[in-house]
């Protein structure tokens, strides 16, 4: 089993907003990898914290990734389309000097053509010739760099066609896998928020993640997966915006429970695209390490089980039955005990109600006393 885990973006935590010191950061934090975010048109003067950020990824074998302009309309006219892919070419060069893995983009609004064949066609078209142009780029053999051995010797980018989050947009899981299985060099990003709105919260069990990964193993053959994580709000079946893991119905617990048990068949990279960024991104790493204990001590007390049952001559079944009858006991008698403990408590309330009754008047004043201390507790609440 693989798992990456990084953000999208620089940390938030990082004192510089460089992409170099948020590597730094990444790595300091004990995470893998981080996704490059060129969401809008690059500025060339970008390109040297590039070139840094590809020699320190090649040097410490840290997994870089880049995505492309968040809005994009591929299925648009003419004009819109060569806007789109103006931005996504300055994307691709900006990969190739990072050295990223994959590079991620969007497709955008259905536009004329609706749902249906004719959108995929023309989708799948497109990403064929972007794909071609990532190949033109890392081979030019005009260009030679002997100093970046990722460029001259090193794979090209692959592209990822991402999952849409709302309806009018292109990018449901099926219409991902129906181009990637046309189109050579691309690759599904999932994204889970995305998926679980776009599903009305699909995603709620391990056995969701399951059906899943396999799913998408089955279509495209693939065990490399490349997956976008957050929390999410969603209305109707649309996402509305990101939100921190923990406010969300989309709970990561399942996915760390589906990669511990059943994932060892993965090499998967999971990017955080909270807005707490590398905070939500070590919560994960934290719950995938949860799961493996518990792993570990599922196992463990599966091996004392059958290293008793071959002592005793009895089945493993009876001692686990045994076991459960035990730990109900327990709870029960946890429970009985504060019920007995709670009979004495009435004695010292009557005691204390003898002295009250001798003096009116200071029964009174203790009364004031209390009604002008609560009056303070609720201007101070709000």
């Amino acid at each position: 089993m693989g798992v990456k885990l990084g953000p999208a973006g620089v940390p938030l935590s990082c004192k510089g907003r460089t992409i170099v010191e948020g590597m730094d950061d990444i790595i300091a934090l004990g995470l893998e990898t981080m996704e490059a975010q060129t969401v809008r048109l690059i500025q060339p003067q970008h390109f040297e914290q590039y070139w840094q950020a590809g020699v320190l990824a090649n040097k410490a074998d840290f997994e870089m990734n880049i995505h492309g302009p968040y809005y994009s309309e591929l299925l648009g006219n003419r004009v819109e389309r060569g806007r789109s892919l103006a931005k996504i070419e300055a994307t691709l060069q900006a990969a190739r000097t990072i050295n990223a893995r994959h590079i991620t983009l969007h497709t955008g609004h259905y536009g004329d053509f609706g749902r249906g064949t004719a959108a995929n066609e023309q989708v799948a078209n497109i990403f064929s010739s972007i794909v071609e142009r990532v190949h033109d780029i890392w081979h030019d053999d005009e260009d030679e760099f002997p100093v970046f051995p990722w460029i001259k010797d090193g794979t090209p980018s692959k592209i990822g066609i991402e999952t849409s989050g709302r309806q009018e947009l292109w990018g449901s899981l099926e219409e991902v896998i129906e181009v990637v299985n046309h189109v050579e060099g691309t690759i599904p990003v999932l994204n889970i928020a995305h998926i679980h709105a776009r599903g009305h919260g699909r995603m709620k069990t391990s056995e969701d993640y399951g059906e899943l990964f396999d799913m998408v193993r089955e279509s495209i053959g693939t065990k490399e997966f490349y997956c976008h994580f957050s929390g999410v709000e969603h209305r109707t079946g649309n996402a509305m915006h990101y939100t921190q893991i923990k406010k969300s119905d989309l709970n990561f617990e399942p996915l760390a429970e589906f990669i511990v048990e059943d994932g060892a068949w993965l090499d998967i990279t999971l990017i955080s695209d909270s807005p707490l960024l590398e905070h939500d991104a070590m919560y994960m790493l934290q719950n995938i390490d949860k799961s493996k204990h518990k792993q570990l001590e599922r196992k463990a007390r599966e091996d004392r089980r059958r290293a008793l049952a071959a002592q005793t001559g009895t089945s493993v079944e009876d001692l686990q039955r045994r076991e459960e009858e035990m730990a109900k006991l327990r709870t029960q008698s946890g429970k009985e005990e504060p019920v007995e403990e709670a009979k004495p408590e009435p004695e010292p309330v009557k005691e204390e109600k003898k002295p009250k009754k001798k003096a009116a008047a200071s029964k009174k004043k203790e009364e004031e006393d209390v009604f002008s201390f609560d009056e303070e507790d609720d201007d101070d609440l709000f």
